[in-house]
């Protein structure tokens, strides 16, 4: 299929751990659909405007509070959905891709707290990396802790 026959949302999140070995954490309340709400790495749509990573960056503190810095890139992941997702104002079903980077990164300021207002963030928390067996959690964060621990890309 041509790049010009489908839509593609690029988006940018951050595998951030601190020294208790928990993560960073975003509550995606699932948009119009609740019934999709879990847990998230922060992070989201890159802006048109915006690079990559200065994207992640503001998403980061929009979903979390904290002001953050990109360490590393981690990896890539891509999926794709039979039609579009309405809530992207398209009225004609698309197939769409969805295109993410991860990245490592480090808090370098800020105080924990959503800032997002009337988005899909409720609010943000460190969690501690075992307890995601038992949370309702975004396959993204399974790739991003397997790269930041040096395994295969999901």
């Amino acid at each position: 299929m041509h790049f010009s026959e489908y839509d593609i949302r690029l988006a940018g999140y951050a595998v951030i751990v601190n020294d208790d070995d928990e993560i960073l954490l975003s509550w995606f309340n699932g948009g119009r659909d609740r019934f999709h709400a879990l847990w998230t790495l922060p992070g989201g749509g890159i802006e048109f405007d915006e690079s990559i990573e200065e994207g992640t960056i503001r998403e980061v503190k929009e979903e979390t509070g904290y002001d953050a810095e990109l360490v590393r890139p981690l990896t890539t992941h891509s999926f794709t959905e039979s039609r579009r997702n309405p809530a992207f104002g398209t009225s004609k079903p698309r197939p769409f891709k969805g295109a993410r980077i991860v990245f490592e990164a480090r808090i370098t300021g800020g105080t924990l707290g959503t800032l997002e207002v009337g988005g899909t963030t409720d609010r943000a928390e460190w969690l501690s990396i075992d307890s995601l067996a038992d949370i309702r959690h975004a396959r993204i964060i399974d790739i991003g802790l397997d790269a930041l621990r040096g395994g295969r890309p999901g």
